[in-house]
């Protein structure tokens, strides 16, 4: 097996992600459908990467209040919630021994291109897979 990591990668095309001018509420909604824990969040208009979202992050500003308020929900944006730093985005290019480090401590990787256009995702069990491949490869040798 290849050792580029775009052998791994799962399109845009194929990806289920959030648009940043969403509500939270709309971002809720999508999560719980799919039943994603975190997901990727682009730019409506340039199709740029933005950041992620945890279902954690969700939760914490959903009941920060004591008082959980709809309305809340249903007009404040989501790209409000985005953290800087939360599963910051690799180019198609960065070496699969920076891939295995990284995807150990978040779920996914989101790749994107010179100009920050999200390409995709490579998932913790894609690269799972592609260890064990890569084992199986070597113990037959």
């Amino acid at each position: 097996m290849s050792d580029n990591i775009l052998t791994l990668l799962t399109p845009k095309a194929l990806l289920v992600y959030l648009s940043d001018d969403m509500t939270i509420r709309q971002g809720l909604e999508k999560m719980r459908v799919h039943r994603y824990t975190a997901i990727p969040i682009v730019n409506e208009k340039t199709g740029e990467y933005v950041g992620s979202i945890a279902e954690g992050d969700l939760l914490y500003n959903i009941v920060k209040d004591e008082d959980v308020n709809v309305k809340k929900l249903e007009n404040k944006k989501i790209i409000k919630l985005v953290r800087k730093k939360f599963m910051p985005a690799m180019k198609v290019d960065m070496s699969m021994d920076e891939l295995i480090k990284l995807i150990t401590i978040q779920n996914y990787v989101p790749i994107v291109d010179d100009r920050n256009i999200l390409m995709g995702i490579v998932t913790r069990s894609s690269v799972m897979k592609y260890l064990v491949e890569k084992l199986d490869g070597t113990s037959n040798k």
